[in-house]
């Protein structure tokens, strides 16, 4: 698929607190955005977890083993970029990763702050456009150990469909 076209999608991220809608930004990161949707519509992300909650910070998942250590099928090439319209603020989906800066496969994250900490430094690939108020209420179930919620926040569905 050509990059121009990988734009035209949407993902309804179904979760048991509601459904987000993401958009998708082809032209800064187009290898996270098709490797994004080849995982939703695969069916990776069905009943994995939001496995890292921090408030005025992000939601994390798409982890496998909902541990945080987790990988997918392949690993990515950093896209990292430091235009002012791809910045790590609120509803922004941003590609996690370990110290490595290629090192980014499966696992994501939503913005529920702004981070510009992160600006540059990770790949940002889309943003939730609807459904903020789902991030907000996972963002606000309780905590223990290393952010994880005490109860799951499950990703029910990701389904791929056409933008409008």
């Amino acid at each position: 698929m050509a990059v121009e076209d990988l734009g035209k999608y949407q993902v309804v991220l179904s979760t048991n607190r509601g459904d987000m809608i993401a958009e998708f930004w082809p032209e800064t990161a187009p290898g996270h955005v098709r490797n994004y949707l080849d995982l939703c519509y695969t069916g990776f992300y069905d009943g994995l977890t939001f496995h890292r909650v921090i408030p005025n910070f992000m939601i994390q998942g798409g982890d496998p083993t909902g541990t945080g250590s987790g990988d997918g099928p392949r690993k990515l090439k950093a896209e990292f970029t430091r235009e002012d319209k791809y910045k790590h603020v609120r509803g922004v989906l941003s590609m996690a990763r370990s110290t490595s800066p290629d090192s980014a496969s499966c696992q994501f994250f939503v913005m529920h702050g702004t981070s510009p900490h992160l600006d540059g430094s990770y790949s940002v690939f889309g943003r939730v456009h609807t459904g903020l108020d789902v991030v907000d209420a996972i963002v606000s179930t309780p905590r223990g150990r290393n952010d994880k919620p005490n109860e799951k926040q499950v990703i029910k569905k990701a389904t791929v469909i056409l933008a409008d």
